[in-house]
């Protein structure tokens, strides 16, 4: 069974981002965001907008989470559909 330390070292390689977040926060004493968001401009049909937004609500998810999932699954069809 691996030790602690051990554990927080592959920890540390496998997420780099958030062991500099610590750093930082050791440096400056504020907490900045692990996973930044970029904002986007989509230019879309007016009509598919409206839907969309109706649809989201109805499920009461956020559309930019919509999105993120769809891209995701489409990456990680693309990749499946590359390894085939």
């Amino acid at each position: 069974m691996p030790s602690f330390a051990e554990n927080a070292f592959a920890g540390m390689k496998r997420h780099p981002e958030i062991f500099a977040a610590l750093e930082e926060y050791e440096r400056t004493k504020k907490v900045r965001k692990l996973s930044p968001r970029k904002h986007i401009d989509l230019t879309i049909d007016p009509a598919l907008l409206k839907e969309f937004r109706v649809y989201c609500r109805e499920r009461g998810m956020s559309m930019s989470r919509f999105v993120e999932r769809c891209i995701r699954k489409e990456i990680q069809a693309a990749r499946a559909a590359e390894r085939s």
